[in-house]
């Protein structure tokens, strides 16, 4: 495949200087970028970008999560064109195969353990992907659909420090104020190589069906919907610092199991608390993963009703006016 000279693959400048004021918000400082670049033309685009906002700054990386003949060919095609452009760039290979239940969620935490350990290796302070305005407004339509409160209609958040085993990475999205559209001409102005995921067409997946219905609803307004996101993900911001300062005043900090008073809390401060006394306990028992907060609505009915549940491990009573949190004990085999 031909294309232009890296030096006619730059974006316009006020594209460049756009891109830059909105990663600096996210990822100030001269620190090394990490760059995620699937090969789609989201991702070409903000490697586009990225090289001629902060050329010496950057490193990339393409996932092969083997999921599609294809997918090796476009790793490929990623390495040549970062080869042409200076970026060091990794193909990362996802070596359990992914099948069952959930693909596309099973293929996300792989991509992300992959991503986060090579983007430490590589000593970067920072790991970038290309989630867009256009991707926040599906995944907002995705979870209000579910019912879910705050924290998922969040949707995408633009940076969050990921934490996992010891070791810890900022990521960030800045192009989360850009629509899928002007990253697509990017690309093909530039005339540079990129590739469509055929899984973005499939009717199989929930995220293609609200994408099909938003380009048929005009009504769905993308930055409208980005908007309400961000809404709610300064509301869930606001929550969780009011839950930190209650945190502090009522956790029993002289028990052996962790405890705190909850009364007088609305349900939504319980959750949280509820949230991080459960974290407290994985985290002092070094349980292995993240875990999912379904069911914790179930706990909380069952705490105040006075009686004893467990959820990821973790054992959780109501006794004495306290909710108290434990490791729960192991099964017995018979």
């Amino acid at each position: 495949m031909s294309y232009k000279s890296a030096s006619e693959l730059t974006p316009p400048a006020e594209l460049v200087a756009r891109f830059r004021r909105d990663l600096e918000a996210l990822a100030p400082g001269p620190g090394r970028l990490a760059l995620a670049v699937s090969g789609g033309a989201d991702s070409v685009a903000m490697l586009l970008l990225a090289k001629a906002a902060m050329p010496a700054r950057l490193c990339a990386a393409t996932v092969d999560h083997g999921l599609r003949p294809a997918a090796a060919d476009e790793a490929a095609m990623v390495a040549r064109l970062c080869r042409d452009l200076a970026v060091p760039h990794a193909i990362l290979t996802v070596e359990t195969p992914i099948d069952g239940a959930s693909v596309q969620a099973q293929a996300r935490e792989a991509r992300y353990a992959k991503l986060l350990n090579w983007a430490h290796d590589a000593s970067a302070s920072a790991l970038a992907t290309a989630h867009h305005a256009d991707d926040q407004a599906e995944t907002f339509l995705m979870r209000a659909a579910r019912g879910s409160g705050t924290p998922g209609l969040a949707g995408i958040r633009a940076r969050r420090l990921a934490t996992w085993f010891d070791r810890e990475l900022l990521i960030v999205r800045p192009l989360l104020g850009w629509r899928r559209a002007e990253l697509r001409a990017i690309v093909e102005a530039a005339e540079a190589p990129f590739v469509d995921d055929p899984s973005n067409v499939d009717p199989a997946y929930d995220r293609t069906r609200f994408r099909d219905l938003i380009a048929h609803n005009p009504e769905l307004d993308v930055p409208a919907l980005a908007a309400s996101a961000a809404h709610a993900a300064e509301a869930e911001r606001t929550l969780m610092e009011i839950a930190a300062r209650e945190w502090l005043l009522r956790r029993r900090w002289d028990l052996p199991d962790v405890a705190f008073d909850p009364a007088g809390l609305p349900r939504g401060l319980l959750r949280r608390l509820t949230q991080l006394a459960i974290d407290t306990v994985r985290a002092d028992a070094e349980m292995p993963g993240a875990w999912r907060i379904g069911g914790l609505d179930r706990l909380l009915t069952t705490l105040e009703q006075g009686r004893t549940g467990t959820i990821a491990g973790v054992k959780a009573s109501a006794k004495h006016a306290e909710w108290r949190f434990s490791a729960a004990p192991a099964r017995r085999s018979h």
